[in-house]
């Protein structure tokens, strides 16, 4: 094979249609654009129009709600935790928070909290101290002799009918 030998594989590149050639070319006049109107401009941005018809997007009645307020937890499974003290990148000793489970690899950020989920097992004793945990994951780390130390919840306001009475 020499330089002046080399080229594309057949049908690998497309050759670009000349429009507006002269009628005899098949795209001559109108260049494929059908007639007249707006789509035939330059410069047509249309999305969603159905020509003066109440869109669909429109007709549809709006659903759900966005928690603006709503906090974001990481998930962590039991079964991931004991994975990680395993693999010895977690102390099984220490408190485990979001920062050591940070500096084990086990997640990439923390974001508003860390919370635990039930599923596996843990072998030993382990303390947490983590933003909220699911009844499962504190039942098996309490039947292991660990604890979980979470947030205290803010006391309840008052409702309105209790202030009435």
């Amino acid at each position: 094979m020499k330089l002046n030998e080399l080229r594309d594989n057949e049908g690998a590149t497309h050759a670009k249609k000349r429009l507006g050639r002269g009628i005899g070319s098949g795209s001559g006049k109108t260049a494929g654009r059908g007639v007249k109107g707006q789509k035939a401009r330059s410069g047509v941005a249309i999305n969603g129009f159905e020509g003066g018809q109440m869109p669909l997007y429109r007709r549809l009645p709006k659903r759900g709600f966005n928690n603006i307020f709503a906090k974001d937890f990481v998930t962590v499974s039991l079964a991931r935790i004991q994975a990680a003290i395993d693999a010895k990148k977690l102390d099984a000793k220490a408190v485990i928070d979001s920062a050591a489970l940070i500096k084990a690899g086990v997640i990439r950020r923390a974001k508003d909290g860390v919370r635990l989920l039930g599923d596996g097992e843990v072998k030993g004793k382990l303390s947490f101290d983590i933003a909220g945990a699911s009844k499962p994951a504190l039942d098996k780390v309490e039947k292991a002799g660990g604890s979980v130390k979470l947030p205290e919840a803010a006391p309840e306001k008052p409702s309105k009918k209790a202030k009435a009475e």
